[in-house]
């Protein structure tokens, strides 16, 4: 993109926060999540400088502001979402040297991009009645096509192997506003890979999700795998979610369990059984648990390294036949019991392994391998508080998205 096309560098701030813009409202309310754009600086504003996204939210900010109908906002909207898509799938693969010398496997260019075109969006006051419904669907727009769910694409043709993944946002930013994802990261790298395998190429498309209940309870994640499990020329042949757990270690989980509790990226939390999603067909009855059917014996075995790669098969559970005591064990569930914690627990890394093997059982595609790959923690933040990165952590960041990678290789290499 020449220089011409886009805002200049020395901008690292938004047309929003620099001007107020003609068309934006700072009064009107924005979620606990992009409050952090402000909370965290200058964390935010210099991932973007030094990664030249900043571009993307201004020429996004003034698009909006231009629009003159509902109409032409969708348009922007559309645009800018999947251009910011494509361009993070682009640098993280080497292929936009142009955006300077940031790590490409920093996975934060992306998530603060979005963040700051979400909240000039809820903020967007045009000079023409714009409908609260219409807004709500801008926004989500823009969240599935800014996270590649809108294009996901697969070649068709039975001599093609095609597998789906995902991976997520950075969380807990309350805590540390440094944070970045090692699967989000790795999502950037697996989208659009081939994969030679003894059966044929193997292609990977990937998205991101956020770590957030609500868009969880709208149907993100039903959303992004359903298409692909349907009968069709571009159904999938496995199906892996991913996301960051314990530290140096790389859990197969073995089972998702149907409950969800802890509290969000927009500080909302939850307790309870995971709901149900109406436009999507579900398993009747619901189950409690679903294993994994992810090879895993051949993920285990393929030596990707360096950190361990086992099956986690511990749960939390309330027994039979009164359901009132909890216990948590290493031997799977037992019959009857209800889940209180999958393998990998009951945050948002257990729902979306639940979520997508249920609407893949509940649309019969019992034979696609399914399930959950947990890959390690990131550890070694800058000891200065003002940085970001260092070569201390990107080192350690690339290993855990390498052996990701090579985990997913080993998967797909395995399908028959």
């Amino acid at each position: 993109m020449a220089e011409s096309d886009v805002s200049n560098r020395s901008s690292a701030i938004s047309i929003e926060e620099t001007s107020g813009g003609s068309c934006f409202d700072s009064a009107l309310p924005v979620t606990a999540e992009e409050r952090r754009i402000a909370d965290g600086a200058p964390i935010p504003q210099q991932i973007l400088e030094d990664s030249r996204f900043d571009r993307f939210v201004t020429a996004f900010e003034r698009d909006l502001c231009s629009a003159r109908s509902a109409a032409d906002a969708k348009k922007a909207v559309k645009k800018h979402a999947a251009l910011l898509w494509r361009t993070a799938v682009d640098r993280a693969q080497g292929r936009r040297l142009d955006l300077g010398d940031l790590d490409p496997y920093d996975d934060r260019p992306l998530y603060w991009a979005r963040l700051h075109m979400t909240r000039a969006l809820r903020r967007w006051a045009p000079d023409f009645p714009i409908k609260a419904s219409d807004k709500r669907g801008l926004l989500k727009q823009l969240e599935y096509a800014s996270r590649g769910i809108s294009s996901v694409d697969f070649p068709e043709g039975r001599n093609v192997k095609r597998i789906l993944v995902s991976g997520f946002d950075p969380y807990r930013l309350e805590q540390e506003f440094r944070r970045s994802n090692p699967s989000g990261a790795a999502a950037l790298q697996l989208h659009g890979l081939r994969v030679d395998t003894e059966v044929g190429p193997a292609v990977i498309q990937a998205v991101i999700f956020p770590v957030r209940w609500r868009d969880f309870e709208d149907g993100i994640v039903e959303d992004a795998f359903a298409p692909f499990l349907k009968p069709g020329p571009k159904r999938i042949d496995l199906m892996m979610t991913i996301s960051q757990g314990r530290k140096r270690q790389m859990a197969i989980e073995g089972y998702a369990g149907r409950w969800h509790a802890g509290t969000d990226n927009n500080l909302e939390s939850r307790s309870g059984v995971i709901p149900t999603v109406s436009r999507w067909p579900m398993p009747d009855p619901l189950p409690e648990f679903i294993e994994t059917t992810l090879p895993v014996d051949a993920m285990v075995e393929a030596g990707t390294g360096p950190w361990p790669v086992f099956r986690n098969n511990r749960v939390g559970e309330w027994q039979p036949p009164d359901f009132v005591e909890c216990a948590f064990h290493e031997r799977g569930p037992t019959p009857g019991s209800k889940a209180r914690a999958g393998s990998g627990g009951d945050y948002l890394s257990n729902e979306s392994q639940y979520r997508s093997n249920r609407v893949r059982l509940g649309l019969g595609a019992v034979d696609i391998p399914g399930g959950h790959l947990h890959v390690a923690a990131l550890e070694f933040y800058p000891e200065d508080r003002l940085a970001y990165i260092d070569p201390a952590f990107q080192r350690h960041r690339k290993a855990i998205v390498d052996q990701t990678v090579s985990l997913v290789k080993a998967a797909a290499r395995a399908l028959k």
